[in-house]
């Protein structure tokens, strides 16, 4: 919240300020936020001309009790000042091209989630325990991180059963990796025996089915694309 984004949030009219609503079962209801579109650029953002182009907005909220003449206090949020009245100030910069309120709101629903997936990744995935003082090594390791995430993700929405998506993954060990079994080699044969009382055990035929049934789609795309 620069001392210049502030200055061109000032000169923004008073006509250009939109309620923002929100939908809750059908019903709109107000939230005593406006936002408005800012004529802003940056220096960071101006440095090229076929640099990506963004959009800057302003979302303000009138504050329900004025200061009080010689009690002015710093507040934990940025003010400005619009004739008497004070608002807090907050500031979106992107480069969607979503309406203003849809943008908001798309911005909203997302905090925490970048959040959450570092945790996943640092802690369930050991992308935060480096094995090397090499940063070559140390490149390799998160790469190698990031694929095991993706494919984790992968498996939740397409082979695990609906309910899991949400698990991390050491719910998914406990409940899903971490079996007890007997493993038998016979006939050239490597055979994982679990006893069918188990829990997992309807979970392990289902997420074969899904696996197969993903396999065999796989390959009829690929014959469909492949030439006669």
């Amino acid at each position: 919240m620069t001392a210049e984004f502030k200055k061109a949030v000032a000169a923004v009219e008073e006509k250009e300020w939109h309620p923002l609503e929100r939908e809750i079962e059908g019903r709109i209801l107000a939230t005593g936020q406006e936002w408005a579109e800012v004529c802003f650029v940056p220096a960071w953002a101006a440095r090229s001309k076929k640099g990506p182009g963004y959009r800057f907005l302003a979302i303000r909220e009138l504050l329900g009790q004025k200061e009080f003449p010689g009690m002015e206090v710093q507040l934990p949020f940025p003010t400005l000042n619009w004739g008497e009245q004070q608002y807090k100030l907050f500031g979106v910069v992107t480069n969607r091209d979503l309406a203003g309120d849809k943008l908001i709101w798309w911005s909203r629903e997302r905090c925490g989630k970048g959040e959450e997936m570092h945790a996943i990744m640092k802690n369930d995935l050991a992308g935060g325990h480096l094995p090397s003082a090499h940063f070559g090594a140390n490149a390799t390791w998160w790469a190698i991180m990031i694929l095991a995430f993706n494919l984790n993700s992968l498996m939740k929405h397409l082979a695990l059963p609906e309910g899991w998506e949400s698990k991390r993954l050491k719910a998914v060990r406990f409940g899903f990796i971490n079996l007890a079994g007997r493993v038998v080699n016979r006939s050239r044969q490597l055979i994982i025996r679990l006893s069918g009382s188990h829990p997992a055990y309807a979970i392990l035929l289902e997420v074969r089915r899904r696996l197969r049934a993903l396999w065999m789609a796989t390959e009829s795309t690929v014959l469909a694309l492949d030439p006669p």
